[in-house]
């Protein structure tokens, strides 16, 4: 089912691109900008979109001229795999509350939220462990990484970031252990580094936003600078203030048509979900040199800091008593790195990027307890992650006149050292001493390998791709007396591969296919955690398989200056695939009373058979007279793998649906904007079917209704007005009918009718 769009495409000349066009020679220093010379006599603006950049280096500027960098729209950085493009210009008229809001209609992708400060991106039916996220290169993914949905792209600040890739479907080769089901690329704003205004250069921006579904109210500082257009820094800080969600309303259970007994709880108006609410600080420098034409240096640093974020389906858990409630008191993740640059290098290293890089991800929660408590729990989890990563491009050479061949080829290693403690306090006596930590304290987990890829071109009619990753983790973790958990020192080593080709036989049709195959070892989350889920408790299992899957797609592109169209079908099949199962209180761990005493309890399992998720995926986008345009997207997963509880409980099935894969949904938009700055107005539908396909582990998880997550339909308003570069008034229109819905495997249901708002302004 494919509903056709409804809102504007924007301008061609805005337009990100398609996966239609054909990969490039690496531009030197920085693929998004290249220098464009504006001649001496030029009056008026400066053209914004050249239809042809000159390359760095084919002209020397005239007396007098003037050098300004030209934005460049990002392109795929996998021209012929499966992905799209969020671009900055998308952002601003989406307004998302968060960097994974803005992924919500990406064809692939569906948004799950445990918490309203919490967001986990599904792509194909997987996420968490199973889903890459890099920033600007750097790997996000750290051995912490649950299994399920997890919180952690919802640190990146949205407000900081030019652009997101999503690369729909195993992707190892190139991007390293995790991507299963796809990779995540965010890539920051840059500083503009403009030439010929004087020797500095500076601009500031302010961002006022607020909302009426969540009383939000916040905003960012943003100052550019740029010395001799060779040194640009750019910076901003930004916070806002998030209250209590209010929704549509409880949903229908699908089970017997009765309001949802889930989470969240509801304020005696019916609506307003407790549990949500949270303060965020965001800050961030980028520094960027060019020592010449041919080398660049970036430093740069990103902090997010998140307080008072509850878990709203422990807000409280469905047994507790209602003044118990689980809450973050501090979601941190710093990221610090430097990159080195270098273009026009020989043939076998044209261009070279090599990144060193920080990271430091910490958690600081608390079970909040009544009057009727007498113990507080509280934990603290921090992964420290040393990275680097080094990419080479060669020169595209002709062996022949009808041929071109390219090769990109690199190494990446990252190292995690975590710190788990936990507190078990005795408040008649303001006594305490440690708990079961939900890791095992001093883990280290190492993740890496070398890789290349080789694209060849033949007559622009046929392209053929084949790449290798060959991959190396290593775990290892000390014994620990109060978890009673045994050392483990594990050790795995990989190769996969991917091979492609696309067939053109006209220049705007194409037929691209790929065999990508995809692998994952055990993390520390597997091997060593104890946490609660959907309202139970899950245990580890030291003894798990490196899980490895092959991907089958085929697609067809369309682009016409009209028309666009990008269709995708997967065929996924993972071997040793690590879900969860449910498991007897028996095999608790012992000592543990809180998996004990848990409604249910979980742990991880290799199944033995394969598990399979096959779908469709895409959108198209239609241009129409008078800046008008219309768009669709749909994405629909199937999947199966065997039932852990095949023959322990009497009559369950062999096979059964894989968890909380998303149900067919799709958006559709329609709407018109000015060609280039001015007004906008978009009208958009998101929508859902029914999810009952449930895993056995879902009919027990409290995010997810008696029967499963009911269908919806939901319609949004975008408008704005738009005046380069100084002024920019954006608003939404959110949920017209305020509909009660939420996105299948959320404890939080979607926010009711409401408005987002926000001003930017520059000078």
């Amino acid at each position: 089912m494919l509903m056709l769009a409804v809102a504007a495409a924007p301008p061609r000349a805005y337009d990100g691109p398609t996966a239609a066009q054909p990969a490039t020679d690496p531009v030197p220093l920085a693929s998004a900008e290249v220098p464009f010379v504006v001649p001496a006599s030029t009056t008026g603006a400066t053209p914004k979109h050249p239809t042809a950049s000159p390359p760095v280096g084919s002209e020397a500027p005239s007396e007098g001229a003037r050098i300004v960098r030209v934005k460049l729209p990002p392109a795929l950085t996998e021209p012929d795999r499966a992905g799209s493009v969020i671009t900055r210009r998308d952002l601003d008229e989406r307004l998302p509350r968060s960097a994974p809001d803005a992924l919500r209609g990406e064809p692939g992708v569906f948004v799950q939220q445990t918490a309203h400060g919490q967001a986990s991106p599904y792509i194909r039916g997987l996420t968490g462990q199973q889903t890459v996220m890099l920033f600007d290169g750097v790997r996000m993914n750290t051995s912490t990484f649950r299994q399920g949905p997890n919180q952690y792209f919802f640190t990146v600040d949205s407000r900081s970031v030019d652009h997101i890739e999503v690369v729909r479907g195993g992707a190892s080769t190139r991007y390293g252990a995790d991507s299963l089901g796809g990779a995540i690329l965010a890539s920051p704003v840059e500083p503009s580094m403009e030439r010929g205004r004087g020797p500095i250069t500076a601009h500031a921006k302010g961002i006022f936003a607020t909302t009426t579904a969540d009383a939000q109210l916040g905003g960012r500082a943003q100052l550019d600078l740029g010395v001799l257009g060779r040194v640009g820094v750019i910076g901003g800080f930004g916070y806002r203030d998030v209250n209590q969600l209010y929704s549509g309303g409880a949903v229908r259970q699908p089970a017997d048509n009765s309001l949802q007994k889930v989470p969240p709880r509801f304020a005696p108006d019916g609506k307003t979900q407790l549990g949500t609410g949270f303060r965020e600080f965001t800050g961030d420098v980028r520094a960027v040199g060019e020592i010449n034409r041919r080398n660049r240096i970036t430093v740069a640093y990103y902090d997010y800091r998140q307080r008072d974020a509850p878990r709203t389906d422990f807000c409280p858990q469905s047994t507790a008593p209602q003044d118990q409630c689980l809450t973050y008191r501090k979601q941190f993740r710093t990221l610090v790195y430097g990159k080195y640059q270098h273009s026009g290098g020989p043939a076998a290293a044209e261009s070279v990027a090599l990144t060193l890089s920080y990271q430091r991800q910490h958690e600081d929660r608390y079970l909040e307890v009544g009057e009727d408590s007498s113990t507080r729990r509280t934990g603290l989890d921090t992964v420290h992650t040393i990275g680097t990563a080094l990419t080479i491009h060669t020169r595209r050479f002709a062996p022949a006149s009808w041929s071109r061949v390219g090769v990109t080829y690199g190494a990446d290693g990252y190292l995690d050292q975590v710190r788990s403690d936990a507190t078990l306090t005795f408040i008649d006596t303001q006594t305490s001493r440690p708990d079961i930590s939900q890791y095992t304290n001093g883990a280290k987990y190492f993740t890496g390998g070398v890789w290349g890829i080789v694209d060849s071109e033949f007559t622009r009619v046929l392209r053929l791709r084949l790449g290798t990753r060959v991959a190396a983790v290593r775990s290892r973790a000390p014994y620990s007396e109060v978890r009673n958990s045994p050392a483990h020192r594990l050790y795995w080593l990989t190769a996969v591969g991917h091979a492609g080709i696309t067939i053109s036989p006209l220049r705007w049709l194409a037929f691209p296919f790929s065999v990508d195959q995809g692998f994952r070892a055990p993390n520390v989350d597997d091997l060593t955690s104890r946490q609660a889920t959907g309202g139970g408790s899950q245990f580890e299992n030291a003894f798990l398989r490196p899980e490895h899957s092959t991907l089958l797609e085929g697609g067809i592109r369309i682009t016409q200056p009209w028309l666009e169209l990008r269709m995708f079908g997967f065929y996924t099949v993972i071997a040793d695939h690590i879900q969860r199962r449910p498991a007897e209180r028996d095999e608790c761990p012992e000592g543990d009373l809180i998996c004990g005493g848990a409604k249910f309890t979980v742990t991880l399992d290799n199944l033995e058979s394969l598990s399979v998720i096959r779908g469709i995926d895409g959108g198209i986008r239609l241009y129409l007279p008078y800046d008008f345009g219309a768009a669709a997207t749909v994405s629909y997963a199937w999947g199966e793998g065997r039932n852990p509880r095949w023959g322990v409980v009497p009559d369950e099935q062999y096979r059964v649906p894989l968890s909380r894969v998303p149900p067919l949904n799709g958006t559709a938009e329609f709407g018109w904007r000015s060609t280039e700055w001015g007004p906008y107005i978009i009208g958009v539908v998101s929508w859902a079917r029914v999810q009952d396909r449930l895993n056995p582990v879902d009919e027990n998880d409290d995010r997810i209704p008696d029967g499963g997550t009911p269908g919806w339909v939901a319609g949004h308003i975008r408008a704005g007005y738009r005046l380069e570069p100084n002024l920019l008034v954006g608003m939404v229109v959110e949920n017209l009918a305020n509909s009660a819905y939420r996105y299948h495997g959320s404890s939080v249901n979607a926010p009711g009718r409401g408005l987002i708002f926000e001003l930017q302004g520059s000078f």
